[in-house]
């Protein structure tokens, strides 16, 4: 059966339809692979005059084109091949379709679009490359650092011989910043470890309330010093044990906890579970598995009446590489911290965000999937 017959049985013109189309249109042979037929955009692409293809094997404008043609009929699939012509070479998305003796192909030019994509895929190698030395590369950025605030340390205490006040001010303030740079640095290669993947999850069940009571006492210095009340809310899910990746969760729940210490100077921090609905797991972009109920997803939520986040800095503040043209250093820190905990989060996959005010308080949510078969994982 001819194609072009087929339309004009029909009262349709092929001319109308197909010439004008953005994709270059053969109709090709299936037996011999003969040309009978091309549109417009066909002599665009390949730079030779319409009237020049019909008799031509399809094989000749695409290298193994009969083949492309078959193996996307076959499978309803478009297929991605190779063009030369006149020393031009580009990349094509071929689609075909079989009817009787004759394909109907149409082919588009995706060799812009192929560069984009191996451009981006190079550049997340390198990027993940470089993560990779970085984190292996830590503990040699922090010994120098640990040094200074060992030292400074020691002369502050005396072991060094009497200082003057002058020169323990000096001293004070050296610990002070090194201190930092070290909190900094940690921060710094925990996201990249997280970022480059190198993070493998571990998934077991453990006590979801004794992991969040672990994390509230190794804050209990900063939060007893600042006087802050931090209280727990327990008694809204089904159960304390979950199934997920201990590690990556204290973690998460680290991040999140220095954070609202941070923005709070006087007052309360809460930390609550529920067992959020379907819906509101749905609505956050979790997709939840076909056997899943009301207690295979955790929601935890963090809650504290500090000063809040200005909108500008709530702005991309899971994505630290948006706060590297601020000036604003705890932004930066901030962000890494929250990327730490979104990667991870992520990776178990749940779900974070927050909302905020300024002087009235932050909460920061996290939805995480609490039962086995619901975290993906590790290949």
């Amino acid at each position: 059966m001819n194609l072009l017959n087929l339309f004009n049985k029909n009262g349709v013109n092929p001319k109308d339809i197909l010439m004008y189309l953005p994709d270059a249109v053969f109709i090709v042979e299936e037996e011999t692979g003969n040309i009978i037929w091309v549109n417009n955009k066909a002599s665009l692409i390949f730079g030779i005059a319409r009237e020049d293809f019909p008799g031509n094997n399809f094989d000749d404008f695409v290298p193994q084109g009969m083949e492309l043609a078959y193996q996307s009929s076959c499978k309803d699939v478009s297929v991605i091949g190779g063009a030369a012509i006149n020393d031009k070479e580009f990349f094509i998305e071929l689609s075909a379709n079989l009817l009787d003796t004759q394909y109907f192909i149409t082919i588009r030019d995706v060799t812009e679009m192929t560069h984009i994509l191996t451009q981006a895929e190079k550049t997340g190698r390198l990027n993940k490359d470089k993560n990779l030395m970085l984190t292996k590369l830590s503990s040699e950025f922090k010994s120098p650092v640990q040094s200074i605030l060992g030292f400074s340390q020691a002369l502050n205490d005396g072991l060094g011989g009497e200082i003057n006040d002058k020169q323990r001010k000096y001293v004070r303030i050296i610990n002070k910043n090194a201190t930092e740079l070290l909190y900094f640095m940690d921060k710094f290669f925990e996201f990249a470890s997280v970022e480059s993947q190198l993070y493998q999850k571990h998934l077991q069940l453990f006590d979801i309330t004794e992991l969040i009571q672990s994390v509230i006492r190794e804050n209990e210095v900063t939060i007893t010093t600042k006087k802050l009340n931090v209280t727990t809310d327990f008694e809204n899910i089904a159960s304390k044990t979950v199934y997920s990746d201990e590690t990556a969760m204290k973690m998460i729940l680290q991040n999140i906890l220095e954070i609202s210490i941070k923005l709070t100077e006087i007052g309360n921090i809460s930390i609550e579970l529920f067992n959020p609905s379907l819906e509101d797991v749905a609505e956050m972009g979790i997709t939840p598995i076909k056997s899943a109920t009301e207690t295979s997803y955790m929601l935890i939520r963090i809650c504290d009446n500090g000063i809040g986040l200005q909108e500008n800095d709530v702005e991309g503040i899971f994505e630290p590489y948006t706060q590297l043209d601020k000036a604003n250093k705890k932004n930066l820190v901030r962000s890494i911290s929250l990327g730490s905990a979104k990667e991870l989060v992520r990776t178990l996959n749940g779900a974070i965000w927050l909302q905020t005010e300024v002087m009235k308080g932050t909460i920061f949510s996290v939805i995480i999937p609490v039962e086995n078969g619901a975290v993906p994982q590790d290949e």
